[in-house]
């Protein structure tokens, strides 16, 4: 008859539970990677938005451009907010602008010309791509710079009118419709009046 060495019996209780350990830390960095993930399109959301609201702030005017400029505040804060928390976490935006990226981290979505930047390198993200430690969380979306004349920029002065004046910006927005205009193209029903006894 065969006897166990003494111990045996602890020891493979003792595995039981380091695999339970590891199944169980498996699953709270799988769930946390997902949680990260799923908050990167807030930051891009965010960084949007603020993008939007200092665009429209520059070429509103009056309580248009206060109201623009409240909303770019607001994002710009939320924003901050959202990025130290996903520090706080380890997840860090991988700013990969001026390098040569690395195809595990980076999908190259277009190139453009540039003078003076080395070509193969990155002009802009697109979409931002983020790192969790040192592991790739999200792949960053990039523009490439290829030797040549930038592209012609948008003229910075305001055209003039036929008046000799400078012509308004082009809305972002359609015009209102005004409300006589609104009940030609689209009459309301009328309600039945009650009738009087």
């Amino acid at each position: 008859m065969t006897t166990t060495p003494p111990g045996t019996d602890e020891l493979r209780k003792l595995g039981v539970r380091v695999e339970a350990l590891s199944r169980k830390r498996e699953e709270a960095v799988t769930q946390l990677t997902a949680l990260l993930s799923a908050l990167l399109p807030l930051d891009d959301l965010l960084a949007d938005t603020a993008n939007r609201s200092e665009q429209l702030a520059r070429s509103g005017t009056g309580r248009t451009g206060q109201l623009a400029d409240a909303v770019r505040q607001q994002t710009d804060a939320a924003h901050r907010m959202l990025r130290a928390e996903l520090a706080r976490h380890g997840v860090h935006p991988m700013d990969l602008v001026g390098k040569i990226p690395d195809p595990v981290e980076a999908r190259a979505t277009g190139v453009e010309p540039h003078p003076t930047a080395p070509g193969g390198t990155v002009l802009r993200e697109t979409v931002t791509g983020f790192r969790h430690g040192t592991d790739c969380l999200r792949r960053a979306d990039v523009v490439l710079a290829v030797p040549g004349p930038a592209p012609a920029a948008e003229q910075a002065t305001p055209a003039a009118s036929s008046d000799g004046g400078p012509t308004r910006e082009r809305r972002n927005q359609p015009r209102r419709t005004s409300r006589a205009r609104r009940r030609q193209l689209l009459p309301l029903p009328r309600k039945p009046s009650k009738r009087r006894r």
